[in-house]
């Protein structure tokens, strides 16, 4: 198959993916305005029970372990912020949509998972480390849950085919996203973008998405966000947390940690609370 015509197929599955419920588009577009507040947030959230049922299990879960339980989905916004829960609604809105189970596919997606919600919960800690505020981390949580998005369309397009790009970026000692690149021209980092752009994700989504194996390229107004994924997406690999084909990712630059404040020592720091962490957030993937 040429590259072309395996662009068509890819470019066709992203365009016939499920659209994000009304429900969490409208809370995007409310969130996007300058004088919301949570009154306005709960009016949309309401309108769909399902939905305000799902953020209050979430809420209420381990994850983030408040000392009482919360039933009033006004008094959860007021407590977590505005944009605590608005991504959280597109959280839980992404992982409704795209599939968690292996299936016919070349990539096993309980893997694949498994990965993102190391890099999710990695990049929140990395935040923290940083400095960035309780309810501002929460961004950096999805980010790092989103950022393999592209390799949805690939895997399924391909199906298994797609393992042989995995074990050629291994054998190779390569970094997937090149293999991907030099075989069928286009990589996840793109894929994942025209996903992106399809949801109207906000743009430092976006940019994590597009840049996160290219931060050194990066010369956006993200590039914090952009290089704390990059450096959990590191993380993750190098320990072997899930599997999402990437053996011999590229060593980080001293760029990424120049721009996010830190060293490669803070990785033996977060990673007592990593994995107690990762067991929490497990949530995500199960809620419903």
């Amino acid at each position: 198959m040429t590259k072309e015509k395996l662009n068509e197929k890819i470019l066709n599955y992203i365009n016939e993916m499920p659209s994000l419920p009304v429900s969490a588009e409208k809370v995007l577009e409310i969130c996007g305005k300058m004088d919301v507040n949570p009154s306005d947030l709960n009016k949309v959230i309401s309108l769909d029970p399902v939905l305000t049922g799902r953020l209050l299990k979430l809420i209420n879960s381990a994850y983030y372990g408040l000392s009482s339980h919360i039933t009033s989905l006004v008094k959860a916004i007021t407590m977590l912020g505005l944009n605590t829960v608005k991504n959280l609604v597109l959280s839980m809105a992404v992982l409704n949509v795209l599939p968690k189970n292996k299936g016919r596919s070349g990539l096993n997606m309980s893997g694949y998972w498994q990965h993102c919600l190391c890099v999710a919960v990695a990049s929140k800690l990395l935040a923290a480390k940083q400095g960035v505020i309780a309810k501002q981390t929460e961004e950096f949580f999805l980010a790092g849950l989103l950022h393999d998005l592209g390799k949805i369309p690939l895997n399924a397009v391909l199906c298994d085919e797609y393992v042989n790009l995995i074990m050629a970026a291994d054998t190779e000692s390569r970094p997937l996203s090149l293999v991907e690149n030099d075989s069928l021209g286009i990589d996840h980092s793109a894929a994942g973008v025209l996903i992106s752009n399809s949801w109207k994700l906000d743009s430092a989504i976006n940019d994590v998405i597009g840049s996160h194996h290219n931060f050194k390229n990066y010369e956006g107004k993200n590039s914090k966000i952009v290089c704390t994924v990059a450096a959990a997406n590191y993380l993750s690999n190098i320990n072997k947390v899930g599997f999402a084909g990437n053996k011999k990712p590229l060593k980080l630059e001293k760029d990424v940690w120049d721009t996010i404040g830190l060293n490669e020592e803070v990785f033996n720091e977060i990673t007592e609370n990593l994995y107690r962490e990762i067991d929490k957030a497990k949530i995500f993937l199960h809620i419903s």
